[in-house]
């Protein structure tokens, strides 16, 4: 037994260490494919914004000869003078009034600047029954005739024989030539940027190219022939 005097150190405790905790190992995204989507998004819209570059100016292009200019008066129904920024699509309408002639759908036009019926409408050109073209608003000033797509659209509206709304041959061949050349100034691609009426409200407008798609597609693919015939003659 121990005498009173007697000092015992204590003895140290060992503290176990604590657990170790697994790291979790963090999954890295590859960055590759967002990167990829990133670079195709950035071509697409180089490619866009270039090809709208290229296109001229609206008040830097004068009419082909054909085209007779007789300009509306500048007035809140018919040509309300408010810019036309950009040139997006080119939208074919019929007249919906059989055997009326360019020049009175233009006069018509006209008349509605006097505001006696309250109604706003008008198109950038009129093609005739024997083929003629009639320039009413400027190309750089929008028309009333495509609703929600007035403000980057030119508006042809074209001129019928009959209720079925077919354009007869000679009206035919215009529409195609001017659309071509609308085209061809602004950089629109006609498989997508030359619609119908039709395809901004429902309405049926052209009519006869709503009811008979095959001629509305025939329509646009000779617009396509008329500008690769234009380049050839260029080149």
């Amino acid at each position: 037994m121990p005498s009173a005097n007697t000092y015992e150190r204590p003895r140290p405790v060992r503290e176990s260490p604590p657990p170790r905790r697994r790291r979790r190992r963090k999954r890295r995204l590859n960055p590759r494919p967002f990167l990829l989507l990133l670079l195709l998004v950035l071509v697409i819209g180089g490619v866009l914004l270039v090809r709208r570059s290229l296109a001229p100016a609206a008040d830097s292009i004068p009419v082909p000869d054909y085209v007779q200019q007789d300009l509306l008066t500048v007035n809140p129904y018919s040509r309300p003078g408010d810019e036309l920024k950009t040139i997006r699509g080119v939208v074919i309408h019929y007249v919906g009034n059989p055997g009326t002639s360019a020049q009175a759908n233009r006069n018509y036009f006209e008349s509605l600047s006097a505001g006696t019926d309250g109604t706003y409408a008008s198109s950038h050109f009129v093609v005739g029954l024997e083929g003629e073209v009639i320039q009413c608003v400027p190309l750089t000033e929008i028309a009333y005739a495509s609703n929600s797509r007035n403000e980057d659209t030119v508006s042809i509206e074209v001129c019928h024989p009959d209720e079925t709304g077919e354009f007869g041959p000679e009206t035919y061949e215009s529409v195609v030539r001017l659309t071509a050349w609308l085209c061809e100034t602004f950089h629109l691609d006609p498989e997508s940027d030359v619609i119908r009426h039709y395809d901004v409200t429902g309405k049926y407008c052209p009519r006869y190219y709503v009811e008979n798609e095959d001629a509305w597609a025939a329509l646009r693919s000779d617009v396509s022939d008329r500008i690769a015939q234009d380049q050839a003659a260029a080149s």
